[in-house]
């Protein structure tokens, strides 16, 4: 906590700094580093997605064939 009251860093946290473009309203490279990174964590989110989506098809697939054979000789 702060000790004075004219000291209220770690309050409500700090603020950055605004440069003139970014208070004009143009975008800084920080946004944009931080799209391009965002899109990155996207991608990855999505190819982790698909394999997990692949081996659980191939894992379920393969004890499924088993499980169709048995009942079905069980029945015969």
């Amino acid at each position: 906590m702060a000790k004075s009251r004219n000291n209220l860093l770690g309050v409500g946290g700090q603020r950055k700094k605004l440069s003139r473009a970014e208070q004009q309203g143009a975008g800084s490279a920080r946004t944009a580093d931080r799209k391009v990174a965002e899109d990155k964590k996207q991608e990855l989110v999505r190819k982790m997605r698909e394999r997990a989506e692949a081996q659980t098809a191939t894992t379920a697939a393969e004890p499924g064939e088993q499980d169709d054979a048995s009942p079905s000789a069980a029945q015969s």
